[in-house]
């Protein structure tokens, strides 16, 4: 397993809540509602050369959160409680990471129906071994 696969997973077990939703570090062949799933954003790696002793990859992940869509006000205020989970859950680890802007709610059609989704833009420094 690569160091970024690592990176993907540990992002993943630091969201962890099971009584609020699923996660996937992983993108599913079915997205559900009340998951959160860590996937690769574009770009999803960039060198960093900054001291140009050495190569250090910046990898690029989007949180997304996938809540069912019922109503509008009633998810809207389940997705926002789930956005300020997701950032405890993240300050809370130890992961060095610098998270970006949360997207709008947007509506999903997926298999397994509407679904009320936003994304997180997570970037952190990693290895390439």
């Amino acid at each position: 397993m690569t160091a970024i696969t690592t990176l993907r997973a540990s992002i993943a077990s630091a969201l962890t809540d099971n009584t609020r939703y699923s996660v996937f570090s992983f993108p599913p062949a079915t997205p559900i509602a009340n998951s959160v799933i860590v996937t690769p954003a574009d770009p999803y790696i960039t060198p960093t050369n900054n001291e140009r002793t050495s190569v250090a990859p910046m990898a690029n992940f989007r949180l997304q959160i996938l809540v069912p869509l019922l109503d509008n006000e009633g998810n809207l205020a389940g997705i926002e409680d789930d956005i300020v989970k997701v950032f405890q859950l993240l300050d809370a680890s130890s992961i060095v990471f610098n998270v970006g802007s949360v997207s709008a709610p947007s509506v999903m059609s997926a298999v397994s129906g509407d679904l009320l989704s936003v994304e997180i833009a997570l970037s952190t420094l990693t290895e390439w071994s």
